[in-house]
């Protein structure tokens, strides 16, 4: 019997006449919303069902080490942190996506610059003709020792998706800590000097989070006051904006759990399900990396602790990229701020 087969078995039921994913029991102690209905069952009613694709891209967090601390983050990130991706692990990594034949890295922190190989690691990524994302918090531009990142950032031509949660210095501040909006708008300055939001060979792409507990608005209509604000007021452009769900795990779970919100929150995800999104969720197109190498559905599964379809722990260099096409994927509660309103995944909204 193959791994694939065991992960199969493990998180699969028959129900109605067709196999369904069980949602994957977590112990009471991590924050998520334990209230509302269990995603496979909504799923269920829908007649639908969440399996991986063939996967062409890894999303890898670098490690959790970041100069922030987020209101929202769910990786629990900050400066503190001491969890990092080795070299060892990298050279693993490469020489499964050469033989795998993976085409994109989208690469994940904190901050994924402040991991001491995260340039040596791209350049390697780049000989093998993979295209990056570089999930970048801006202000890490002006970091000791990383003055020059802006500009090898454009040398290589590589993605840059830049995280600024509105386009006014309170509600940046109180997300973000007190002076990032300056930084934030300083550094996308620097970038659109150097091309980015330019030139189309440089995107730079911004990434919208709620303030609060409350979905996005819509992604277009937020993509035009963004451009006019910061445009007006600052002389920046850019690419794309990507509007996305705060999902109701770790540090923001927390913060709504002690507020009282959790519960209203969760109802307000579940009551927005909406189907069309499901057939477009990133998690069915890539594979999760944590900074050990173990594998993921998706970047909250993994801050969950919940292995690559339920199953056992596994690391890249474990599995054939061929045993991961039908396998399912392993989904929780929290699962409905991907599938809320219009969607929302690492690319932004998933149906207008």
């Amino acid at each position: 019997m193959t791994e694939s087969n065991i992960a199969v078995e493990q998180s699969l039921r028959f129900e109605d006449g067709k196999f369904v994913q069980n949602d994957i029991a977590l112990e009471n102690s991590i924050n998520i919303p334990t209230s509302g209905p269990h995603f496979h069952e909504v799923l269920n009613q829908h007649q639908l069902s969440l399996v991986h694709d063939k996967p062409n891209e890894l999303q890898m967090n670098l490690g959790k080490l970041c100069n922030l601390a987020c209101h929202h983050c769910h990786v629990d990130a900050g400066p503190k942190r001491t969890e990092i991706m080795t070299w060892e692990v990298m050279e693993k990594v490469l020489s499964w996506a050469k033989e795998a034949n993976i085409e994109r890295a989208d690469l994940t922190g904190g901050a994924p610059e402040l991991n001491p190989h995260f340039r040596q690691f791209c350049d390697a990524l780049i000989d093998l003709g993979i295209e990056i994302t570089s999930r970048c918090n801006i202000t890490v531009l002006f970091e000791k020792g990383q003055e020059d990142l802006a500009q090898w950032y454009r040398d290589r031509e590589i993605r840059l998706v830049c995280s600024l949660p509105c386009y006014t210095e309170d509600n940046v501040d109180a997300q973000r800590g007190k002076g990032v909006f300056d930084k934030s708008i300083a550094g996308l300055q620097l970038l659109n000097k150097l091309g980015y939001g330019k030139d189309p060979k440089l995107s730079l792409d911004l990434v919208y989070n709620p303030g609060g507990a409350f979905l996005p608005p819509a992604q277009m209509s937020l993509e035009e006051d963004y451009r006019r604000m910061l445009g007006d007021n600052f002389g920046i452009v850019f690419s794309n904006l990507l509007a996305i769900t705060n999902i109701p795990i770790n540090r923001f779970a927390h913060a709504l759990k002690r507020d009282g919100e959790l519960d209203d929150y969760q109802h307000l995800l579940v009551s927005n399900f909406n189907e069309s999104t499901v057939d477009n969720l990133m998690c069915k197109s890539l594979i999760n990396l944590d900074w050990e190498g173990r594998v993921f559905d998706c970047d909250f599964n993994q801050m969950l602790e919940i292995p690559m379809s339920g199953g056992e722990e596994r690391y890249l260099w474990d599995i054939k990229i061929d045993q991961v096409a039908g396998a399912p994927i392993a989904t929780n509660r929290h699962c409905f701020g991907c599938t809320a309103g219009a969607g929302s995944s690492c690319g932004g909204v998933l149906a207008e």
